[in-house]
């Protein structure tokens, strides 16, 4: 089957570089190190805060060491953003801090993967999965957080859009990041859910790798 046929994704810079398999490797030593370490809740600790974000800033190594291209830089700043709020937000009184790194990450995002193609028709879905949550999270916030939110879910939901047209693992690393939230915030402000730490990093972590990854893929070439 040909890629440029049927508007498919393809990997042109990830088939030249084998070695990209031994780039990702401390990501996924400083995931399993994460998750062997940290799933418990522990109180908040600045060891804790390195063992969080490594993963995420070895995912900016990689892009800075395997890839060159302008697409790439504004990922490497986007995860670098990303690294600044899984800091903040091991503090509760930095929750605020963390929400603004991470609305200039979704910014950034959204500003690499672009508006073409621009996929209007795209819009709905995502409204529609975006407001109904908006509306009961809106119910619990307290007055303070209202403003913070509402931007950040307004980039989220804007970055869902741009990687969903964008395609590849864009679309899938945009879906997963969408859900980590989603299930952060009701376990935040709504109600406690059973094994949410988990879930809540598991799909993180996924997503910002996804995202990563798409520095090696061309962007969907048609419209459907």
């Amino acid at each position: 089957m040909d890629a440029r046929k049927e508007g498919l994704p393809r990997n042109p810079h990830l088939a030249a570089q084998p070695h990209l398999g031994r780039c990702l490797s401390p990501f996924f030593l400083t995931c399993v190190t994460y998750f062997l370490l940290w799933i418990p809740e522990d109180q908040p600790s600045w060891v804790g805060a390195l063992v969080k974000c490594l993963p995420v800033l070895c995912l900016a190594g990689f892009l800075r060491a395997c890839s060159g291209r302008d697409y790439s830089s504004l990922l490497q700043v986007a995860l670098l953003l990303s690294a600044c709020g899984d800091v903040f937000l091991i503090w509760p009184e930095a929750f605020l801090y963390g929400v603004a790194a991470f609305t200039k990450a979704q910014l950034l995002y959204v500003w690499a993967f672009g508006l073409r193609p621009l996929q209007l028709g795209l819009l709905l879905p995502v409204a529609l999965a975006s407001l109904p949550f908006y509306c009961l999270l809106l119910l619990h916030l307290p007055p303070d957080m209202v403003l913070p939110l509402t931007a950040y879910t307004l980039a989220l939901a804007t970055m869902l859009w741009r990687g969903l047209a964008r395609g590849g693992s864009a679309c899938w690393g945009a879906l997963l990041f969408t859900i980590s939230d989603t299930v952060l915030a009701f376990n935040t402000f709504i109600r406690p859910l059973p094994h949410a730490r988990l879930v809540v990093m598991a799909t993180y972590y996924a997503a910002q790798f996804l995202i990563s990854l798409s520095a090696f893929q061309s962007p969907r070439l048609k419209t459907n």
